[in-house]
């Protein structure tokens, strides 16, 4: 899992890396007209601007999830692949963004669907990791929902 790790964190660099090179903030481009720009934003919080200039705490709490993924990695080992996965992408992301965070204490952000806060690639791997982790605790690995098993009926 260690390369796949290593790839989220390198994506989200490397496209990040891209924008600042030939972009300036403000700047936008159309991908796909009506539905998709490239707009380079530097977002000062998280998702949807919350908690604006709380560098800190940002960066605190992500070294404790950084930490606590670190103390109950066994416990993760263990788990399926769902929440494997989950886990290393989030935590990838969780990475990218960190970088940024120590970085200039901003975030860069720059895919713009316009009817959603402009947000990057290591989002995308936070949001998804959190999603497969949320997945595979409702589901068992056969995929079927916890508690929906049938009960043998009674000959």
């Amino acid at each position: 899992m260690l390369p796949l790790l290593v790839g989220v964190v390198l994506l989200d660099r490397i496209t990040k890396f891209f924008i600042t090179q030939t972009m300036t903030p403000g700047m936008s481009f159309s991908v796909i007209p009506g539905l998709v720009s490239c707009t380079y934003v530097l977002n000062p919080g998280a998702a949807f601007g919350m908690l604006e200039y709380k560098r800190l705490f940002f960066v605190v709490i992500t070294v404790a999830a950084l930490v606590a993924i670190f103390l109950l990695r066994e416990h993760i080992r263990r788990e399926g692949p769902k929440a494997r996965l989950g886990t290393i992408l989030f935590l990838g992301g969780a990475l990218g963004n960190l970088i940024d965070r120590i970085a200039t204490g901003l975030v860069i952000d720059f895919i713009d669907f316009h009817f959603w806060p402009v947000f990057n690639v290591a989002d995308i791997c936070i949001c998804g990791g959190v999603g497969l982790i949320i997945w595979s605790m409702m589901t068992n690995e056969s995929g079927k929902m916890k508690g929906s098993e049938k009960k043998p009926e009674n000959v």
